[in-house]
This record gives structure tokens, C-alpha cells and sequence, in this order.
């Protein structure tokens, strides 16, 4: 089992059934921090004391308070602590649900499991620490299909990166340049268009910015 845990949640609560799941798992030593730049520097200090963790376990949201952070949430953390040190494990468990965010951060920032924060959560939470012990990978039951493209409703990550463009004001010529720029495909105005309408097709949506508003709700973008 994990030698060394840090948990990272600001909410105490939720520190203490972590931690309460950790110490009946046999966890020798477990730390905790309240904010993300906390949880990083405590990293980075373990390995300078040849102390390292040996796995992570964070939530994604966390209250503002009068300290300046450069990490501001849990992706954040995330993504510093897998390029830093690719081999520390990692679990997110949060409350949020959204396919597109389980998939962010389980496909491309590399989390080791994901935990819904649900009523199954804490059961949940104590089988994940064990597959990720093993080297497989855990994502909550209701979030598995996260995991397969076609079940997220088709949306790539070409369609995230047009809609953010077209949030941000830029024209399907302007996009067309800077996929063109970036060698995205398909990158013509006439593709980006189609692309553009059956996204609007598939949300239901009038128009951009009725796109925009309904894939920032689903917090796809």
C-alpha cells in the first residue's frame, strides 16, 4: 500500500473521511493542504527531503481567499504535478460530474482515478487507491462512458478549441488562420461552418452564442 498520501481539500469534512480511509488502508503517513500552491510546494519539499508522496488525492474546486495563487484549482494542480513528476499518483475526487472534465483530466493531464464525490464516493475512494496502487486505472461507475469518445455526444476536442475561439469573438476566417497557423484540421471556412452548424444542430442552439451559453453550461468549454 501508498507509504506516503497527501490529501488536498479545503474542506474539512471531507479531510477527515479521507483520511479516516487512508489509515484503515495501512497509510503510514498522511498530510494535508488547503489550497493548491500549499499541496505543491509540500511536493516538492518531500523530494528535496528524500521524503517523496507517493500518491496525491485532490479536489478540483477550492474557495478563494486573500492569498495570491498561481494554481487556482484542482486541474491546475493537476497538470504542475504531471509534468513535474510524472510517476507521483494521482486520484481527483470532486463533485463535478461533467464527462468533458473526467475525460480532461483522466486522457490528457494524466490523473490515475477519478472519484465522483457522490453517495457512492467514500466506498468508492478505497477501491480506487487500490487500482492505482496495482497500476490500473479507476473512474466512478456513473462516469465511466466519460472515457469513450462517442459516448460524450461526438464533441472532439476540435469542436472545444472552435467553440472557444468563437466565444472569444474571432471570425471563421480569423479561426480558419490560426488552425491553418497551428495545422489543426479540417481548417477551411467551409468546414469550420459545417462544423459550427451541426454543433448548433446537436445543442439545439439558435445561434454562436446560444452555442456558446449551452456548452458553457455542460462545461465543455
Amino acid at each position: 500500500m501508498f507509504r506516503k498520501v497527501l490529501i488536498v481539500d479545503d474542506h474539512a469534512t471531507t479531510n477527515d473521511a479521507v483520511n479516516s480511509i487512508l489509515s484503515n488502508l495501512g497509510v503510514q503517513t498522511i498530510q494535508k493542504a488547503l489550497y493548491c500552491d500549499e499541496a505543491n510546494l509540500k511536493v516538492q519539499k518531500a523530494v528535496l527531503d528524500n521524503d517523496p508522496f507517493d500518491l496525491i488525492i485532490t479536489d478540483l474546486s477550492f474557495k478563494e481567499d486573500h492569498r495570491e495563487s498561481t494554481l487556482t484549482s484542482g486541474e491546475d494542480l493537476v497538470k504542475k504535478i504531471r509534468s513535474t513528476f510524472p510517476d507521483l499518483a494521482i486520484i481527483v475526487f470532486s463533485q463535478e460530474d461533467h464527462f468533458q472534465i473526467v475525460r480532461t483530466l483522466v486522457k490528457k493531464c494524466g490523473a490515475n482515478a477519478y472519484v465522483w464525490k457522490s453517495r457512492e464516493g467514500n466506498r468508492e475512494l478505497p477501491r480506487a487507491i487500490e487500482a492505482v496502487y496495482n497500476g490500473d486505472l479507476f473512474v466512478s461507475r456513473q462516469l465511466e462512458r466519460a472515457l469513450h469518445q462517442k459516448e460524450t455526444t461526438e464533441i472532439t476536442d476540435y469542436d472545444i478549441q472552435l467553440v472557444s475561439l468563437l466565444a472569444n469573438g474571432y471570425s471563421k476566417k480569423e479561426i480558419s488562420s490560426f488552425f491553418k497557423s497551428e495545422n489543426i484540421l479540417p481548417s477551411s471556412i467551409s468546414s469550420i461552418e459545417k462544423r459550427q452548424n451541426k454543433l448548433q444542430d446537436q445543442f439545439g442552439a439558435a445561434n454562436v452564442t446560444h452555442l456558446v451559453t449551452l456548452m458553457k453550461d455542460a462545461k465543455l468549454i
